[in-house]
């Protein structure tokens, strides 16, 4: 089993702190967030300075998290997503980093099914042609729960339509929960679309309440709605052999001790992953 260190569930950190409890809680990997590598880049932190770091701790940068609104396509907003695209697969490539996520937000709701599909798949494409022009990098894409695109066949489709094969799935539970899947919906997917794993808890909205991850992620892993373990179970049954994290989108639990945090997180993931359950 492969863990990953998820830089959300530590948003108040820097990647260096990162680095060091991933090292001290047992994970394999860093999950890196842009923001916060790039605000270390941007503030005497070099590559060099932070790779000899990961590698004094045995570490690797697993993925970096994320390329966010891909559905952007009109004139100087596709250029700008190119752009951001570009900056993230160079550093990627830089860390020897295999795999960057990608999202929609709700750039893309406005448009009739059919086009929003054929618009993602455009963009995906030359995502994906980056990535392999920065050294055979993988595309995991995130549904994200409260968008127009946040089923498992539309990515499946608007797979297909890029024509490449370095992109795949992630499947973050509350995401996937919250826009109306199952357990079996993963199961049945082949081991290879998958290329990451999010657990997570959480809720739906409740009646009248607006949708705001903060809120309706609040959650440590079992304390929400969700039944994580017949989650984890469901992607175990394709074979999924890569890298599992814990995601905390939980300003309560941001605010707890740093390291005390990812001892837990980890300890999850191991109970969850490789217990008997």
């Amino acid at each position: 089993m492969i863990k990953g260190l998820h830089g959300y569930s530590f948003n108040y950190s820097n990647v260096v702190t990162q680095a060091k409890i991933a090292y001290q809680a047992g994970f394999d990997s860093v999950q890196l967030l842009p923001e916060h590598l790039f605000r270390y880049l941007e503030h005497g932190g070099t590559i060099e300075k932070y790779q000899k770091l990961l590698d004094n701790y045995g570490l690797n940068v697993g993925n970096i998290n994320a390329i966010k609104e891909i559905g952007r396509h009109q004139g100087h907003q596709r250029e700008q997503l190119l752009a951001e695209a570009e900056r993230i697969f160079r550093t990627a490539q830089a860390f020897h980093c295999p795999v960057v996520q990608i999202m929609t937000m709700h750039e893309v709701d406005y448009l009739p099914e059919e086009q929003m599909l054929t618009v993602l798949a455009d963009n995906i494409r030359a995502l994906a042609e980056m990535g392999m022009k920065y050294g055979g990098i993988k595309l995991q894409i995130e549904l994200v729960g409260y968008t127009k695109f946040n089923k498992i066949e539309q990515a499946l489709e608007v797979i297909k339509r890029s024509g490449m094969d370095n992109v795949g799935l992630v499947i973050d539970f509350w995401h996937l929960y919250v826009s109306g899947h199952q357990p079996q919906d993963i199961a049945k997917l082949d081991k290879d679309q998958i290329i990451g794993v999010h657990i997570c808890d959480g809720r739906l909205p409740h009646p009248g309440e607006l949708w705001d991850e903060l809120v309706q992620r609040d959650y440590a892993v079992g304390e929400g709605d969700i039944d994580v373990q017949a989650w984890v179970n469901a992607v175990k049954a394709t074979g999924f052999d890569g890298p599992w994290s814990l995601e905390l989108v939980s300003p309560r639990h941001w605010e707890n001790d740093l390291l005390d945090t990812a001892i837990t997180n980890s300890r999850q993931i191991d109970d969850l992953v490789q217990g008997t359950n």
